[in-house]
């Protein structure tokens, strides 16, 4: 309990003040891991940290709070187990590490952190180890024993069959002339090490890892008299070339290196600043077909936008990837990167084929497959990735098919497949038009859409827009996914098929057999020019079957009066256009009677005052019609609440009477003839 209460405490520091810590001073993320880790193993005793070890590996992470629940780096399964937190050793007979390491120069500490490969190498040199041993202040950055064996063996060789001048310098590349600890290394900042006074790459993300030329730091922090070490999982090399150059000395690039060519970005990406580059392969760009390929290298803005999309706003090495993350690419896209393992996935594919390559600009990570990006993509290659391929077999067959690959700027309004579940329709001419109905003469975003707005189509029609609290539609097909935007076209993923109007609410009425006998009351009730002209009705229409339905006597009745009819049908016209796809739980629709109607839709079914609609969505230019099989009542009509009324008329006499009564004695006997003609109309 007393644990909770201390993570939670830094939470809430942290959440209120995130450059507070609970030591005052602001600590970086790696530090602030190290803390994590530290409360995770406080229970173990003194100065010992929790420590995650990827089963099968000898890999060991400092555990954030994410890390700990997961129980997981990159998709694999970690056990935790506790060890002395860095500076610190086991007293034997004591719990925990409560002695602090005893300090002793930089050559001493190297065997202590356990880099005595190091220190054996430095021993081959004849100038480094008086160096390490002598007094000044420096800062190693030492390869774990596990680096150095797993260098290529020509490396290696190389390295110790020149030791005072290719071992000395490797060795005095991971040496800075000054102690430099964690709280400094800040992310995308270079240190000048001592050979050459070439630089060394630090990177410090957010996750507490901090890596070295891509290095990761394993544990940091040993203090020396001289110095500070840190514990590195790789052995580093200098870095001399930027992304620009290797795509040009690199033969798997020859591809790349014309399409940077051709955008212009090679001033970029041999200019300052820290990229990560994802360099797709010739291999990549092999497997793209040859068609769209071409259009792509042919078309400069297209072009750009691709290449854009490989490169992302700073540099990111391999070893910072423990979990998935979203990244942001020049283009404005968000690439999902992950891992699995040993491999890196991009949007959860494996296809980076060699990881950390670095640059004095950034790092490299070649792939081999091409990230196109939607923006470079015609409507035909838009539609291939999601769940429309149907209606897209129907444009083709239409005819339709220049417009969905060409360089015109449309939108296509493009139904699910799950819409056609029971068959498509025949193309004739018919459908032909009605296919061209959704397609749109314009590039659009839905974004930027609005309430009314009115939308001309390659058919010729005039679609309207209609806005609603959780749902955009136009007509009555409604914005069923987020829209892509290509390169000349937009996709609009819609959840049915789009019926423009055809004729005003009446011509739609009287070109319906169904509906003989509501014209004929409309007209009874003057309505006619109401539901002719312009407006924006919704129009809950009950057919034949619903008039025959009631009891004669009411429809004779009904019928002979104009002005009670006309009462009848406004209640069921609302003041403005609701389509079933805008409907959500429930909307109280306001009638032209003054009444509320209350619209609701669950299970796909729509109602209407708790009855259910037998066909929605029927499209008007002024209205859309639903069609009903009952005739609706205002509340007014309602026998129930008649009788209410009553009853509440026969209260408001009562209280009178009881009030006259207590004013006169004589009119007493009075109160119980009220009180029973109440209890009557109540009942």
């Amino acid at each position: 309990m007393a644990l909770f209460v201390q993570l939670l405490a830094l939470a809430l520091a942290l959440a209120l003040d995130p450059a507070a810590t609970l030591a005052g001073p602001a600590k970086s993320p790696y530090q602030l891991v190290l803390q994590h880790s530290r409360l995770r193993g406080r229970q173990h005793g003194p100065n010992v940290c929790a420590v995650q070890k990827v089963i099968g590996t000898n890999k060991k992470y400092f555990t954030n709070c994410k890390q700990w629940y997961q129980r997981k780096i990159c998709g694999k399964s970690t056990v935790i187990s506790y060890e002395c937190c860095p500076g610190y050793e086991k007293v034997p007979g004591e719990k925990g590490c409560p002695a602090a390491l005893p300090l002793s120069n930089l050559y001493e500490t190297l065997g202590v952190v356990g880099s005595t490969t190091t220190q054996l190498y430095t021993d081959r040199t004849e100038k480094l180890r008086p160096e390490m041993e002598g007094p000044g202040s420096f800062t190693i950055f030492a390869p774990s024993n596990e680096a150095w064996a797993s260098l290529p063996a020509e490396v290696l060789d190389s390295l110790v069959s020149n030791v005072n001048i290719e071992l000395l310098n490797a060795l005095r590349y991971h040496m800075v002339g000054r102690r430099v600890l964690t709280d400094e290394l800040k992310h995308g900042m270079t240190l000048t090490s001592m050979y050459q006074n070439s630089d060394i790459q630090i990177h410090h993300y957010p996750n507490g890892i901090v890596t070295v030329n891509c290095a990761r730091l394993l544990k940091a922090d040993h203090h020396a008299t001289n110095g500070v070490v840190h514990l590195i999982d790789k052995v580093i090399s200098t870095v001399t070339n930027n992304i620009q150059q290797i795509i040009e000395i690199e033969d798997t690039f020859e591809t790349l290196r014309a399409a940077v060519a051709a955008s212009g970005l090679n001033t970029m990406l041999e200019g300052n600043g820290q990229y990560t580059l994802l360099a797709p392969t010739n291999e990549a760009f092999e497997k793209i077909p040859s068609e769209t390929l071409n259009r792509i290298l042919g078309d400069p803005e297209a072009l750009r936008d691709l290449l854009n999309n490989h490169i992302l706003k700073s540099a990111m090495c391999a070893e910072a990837i423990v979990a998935g993350l979203s990244l942001e690419t020049l283009e404005g896209t968000t690439l999902e990167v992950g891992c699995s393992g040993d491999m890196l996935t991009i949007n959860g594919k494996a296809i980076i084929s060699n990881k950390d390559i670095l640059a004095t600009n950034g790092v490299i990570h070649y792939i081999d497959e091409l990230l196109i990006p939607d923006s470079a993509k015609t409507l035909f290659e838009l539609a291939a990735e999601s769940d429309v391929s149907t209606a897209i077999d129907l444009f083709r067959q239409a005819g339709l098919g220049t417009h969905l690959s060409g360089s015109e700027r449309l939108t296509l309004l493009a139904p699910l497949n799950s819409v056609f579940k029971d068959g498509t329709p025949p193309i004739d001419a018919h459908t032909r038009n009605l296919l061209r109905n959704h397609i749109i003469k314009d590039q659009l975003a839905s974004k930027y859409l609005y309430h009314g707005q009115t939308l001309e189509t390659l058919g010729g029609k005039k679609l309207r827009v209609f806005v609603y609290r959780n749902s955009l539609c136009i007509e009555n097909s409604c914005i069923a996914a987020h829209d892509k935007r290509g390169r000349y076209g937009t996709l609009f993923t819609m959840d049915r098929v789009l019926t423009p109007p055809m004729g005003t609410v009446m011509d739609v009425l009287k070109g319906d057999n169904r509906f003989s006998m509501l014209v004929a009351a409309i007209q009874s009730a003057g309505l006619t020019e109401t539901l002719n002209r312009e407006g924006v009705y919704t129009v809950f229409a009950p057919t034949n079957e619903a008039f025959r339905a009631l009891p004669p006597r009411e429809r004779s009745r009904l019928l002979g009066d104009a002005k009670e009819l006309a009462n009848i049908l406004k209640y069921h016209v609302g003041d403005e256009i609701l389509v079933s796809g805008g409907i959500g739980a429930l909307v109280r629709l306001k009638s032209l009677q003054g009444d509320k109607l209350e619209v609701s839709l669950k299970n796909n079914v729509v109602s209407v005052n708790k009855e259910p609609v037998a066909e929605p969505d029927i499209m008007a230019t002024n209205g859309v019609v639903h069609v009903i099989t009952n005739v609706l009542q205002p509340p007014a009509n309602r026998p129930q609440e008649r009788g209410d009324e009553l009853a509440d008329s026969a209260l408001e006499i009562f209280k009178q009477a009881s009030a006259f009564s207590r004013a006169s004695q004589r009119s007493v006997r009075l109160a119980p003839v009220y009180q029973k003609l109440l209890e009557r109309m109540k009942h």
